[in-house]
């Protein structure tokens, strides 16, 4: 490598051009951004009323990086620890404005009240502004979630009527709205599962063909995000369907200029394997068996009582060890790991979903030990942080011109969408360490590799 291709970091080595970088063009954020969510159920309105609250000093947004994160620049002893939201040009939540649709008609009070994440006393503060939101009549098909059924529903025939009334939809709320920009994340249910097999799933003429033909393996939430790609507004899975994740669909968000990111928001025990598992591995120390269930019973756990639906959900989950303990490198430590997922439908729990996990690990000499977690937490209260902080990321990366599979923001999700022939990266710490840089990189600051061998150079 010649000196012209080589810069001096700040860590005192050598480093290519691409750990230097210069300051994206990034449009900034003016006016107003919308939200559209499909599926107004626990997580939308959790997410919504939430917002609204932020709004008027009611709460604190605890949980959301874009809101309370920081991000250090330069070296550690600059002292120079920055905000996120005054680093990078996001939308402020205050400009925010939301929509959806759902299969039930109620509006987002009603669902909310219903729900019971948040206390009725926060709602009443906040009913008008809920009321005033009511959802537009979903795209759904019960086969590919059969434990649910709603007469809320379009009554279009064949993908591409859906697909135009979809569209319809969101410039319609754009324009009633005033809207500058919008963004769309998934918070509707998991569909029955399904392998990406077929040349549908592989070129987007195929793709185009089938939706043509009105192919039964379309699902719908493939039909919300081609929808939200034509329009040109960036689109975030929450759950575990195909939706987005395939090459067809990588090659029209790319030839759009649209960013896309997914799958399945990270919130409960996949949360807790990305931040246990890379400190056992980091230890070196070995796991035999990793056994995981909970009980839930919002709707959510009502869809995953089918196992059609639950298989989509497992093997999201159970992808997240492998990857992080790479049993072919260490197949003494992990290679013969037993790793079990149960979800179970259990109503009185509601959205307060409870997980158990117990794992049998070894240290020194093989000897035996356990882990055992039990972890009582609330679905929508985690989820509707990730909502929000993918929102504003998806907004910067389209006024940045960052269009395909935003990687960056695997911190979000359970299954990481990579470019086809990528591992996806699952420890939470490394993926931080990827979106610190990503937002360094957007405004020119130089990438942080912690080597730190310059601070002692005096010495």
């Amino acid at each position: 490598m010649s000196c012209a291709n080589v810069n001096t970091l700040p860590c005192g080595c050598r480093g290519s051009r691409a750990e230097m970088s210069e300051a994206v063009d990034i449009a900034p954020a003016t006016g107003r951004l919308g939200v559209l969510l499909p599926g107004l159920g626990a997580v939308s309105t959790t997410f919504i009323a939430g917002v609204l609250a932020l709004q008027k000093k009611l709460a604190q947004p605890i949980g959301s990086l874009t809101q309370l994160g920081t991000v250090r620049l330069g070296k550690r002893t600059d002292h120079r620890e920055v905000p996120v939201r005054d680093l990078v040009p996001l939308a402020k939540p205050d400009g925010l404005v939301f929509g959806g649709w759902d299969i039930f008609p109620d509006d987002v009070y009603a669902v909310a009240c219903k729900a019971g994440v948040l206390e009725r006393e926060l709602l009443d503060q906040l009913r008008p502004e809920l009321e005033a939101i009511a959802p537009m009549k979903a795209v759904f098909e019960r086969r590919f979630v059969r434990n649910l059924d709603g007469a809320h529903v379009k009554p279009e025939k064949g993908h591409r009527a859906r697909i135009e009334a979809l569209r319809a939809d969101i410039r319609e709320f754009r324009k009633a709205h005033k809207l500058d920009r919008a963004v769309m994340v998934w918070c509707g249910s998991t569909e029955v599962y399904q392998a990406p097999e077929g040349d549908m799933f592989e070129a987007p003429k195929a793709l185009e063909a089938a939706l043509d033909s009105d192919h039964p393996v379309i699902a719908p939430s493939v039909l919300y995000a081609y929808a939200a790609i034509r329009e040109g507004v960036p689109y975030a899975n929450g759950a575990p369907n195909l939706s987005v994740d395939f090459p067809a669909m990588y090659a029209l968000a790319r030839e759009a200029g649209v960013p896309i990111a997914g799958k399945d928001f990270k919130t409960g025990q996949t949360l807790m394997k990305t931040i246990l598992a890379p400190g056992l591995k980091a230890r070196l120390l070995g796991i035999d068996g990793w056994f995981s269930t909970n009980i839930l019973g919002n709707r959510d756990g009502e869809v995953l009582d089918d196992p059609e639906s639950f298989k989509t959900k497992e093997v999201s989950k159970l992808g997240v060890l492998e990857q992080m303990l790479e049993p072919e490198k260490f197949p003494e430590l992990y290679g013969d790991l037993y790793h079990k997922v149960r979800i179970n439908y259990y109503p009185p729990r509601g959205d307060n979903k409870e997980g158990w996990d117990n794992i049998d690990i070894r240290g020194w000499l093989g000897y035996p030990m356990q882990i055992k977690v039990n972890f009582l937490c609330r679905d929508s209260i985690l989820a509707a942080p990730i909502v929000l902080d993918l929102a504003l990321f998806l907004d910067l990366a389209q006024r940045a011109n960052m269009g395909g599979i935003q990687e960056w923001l695997s911190f979000y999700f359970k299954s990481p969408m990579t470019k086809p022939g990528l591992t996806p990266m699952h420890d939470l710490f490394a993926q931080k360490v990827k979106l610190e840089n990503t937002l360094r990189h957007l405004m020119g600051e130089t990438l942080i590799t912690h080597l730190g061998l310059d601070y002692y150079e005096d010495e």
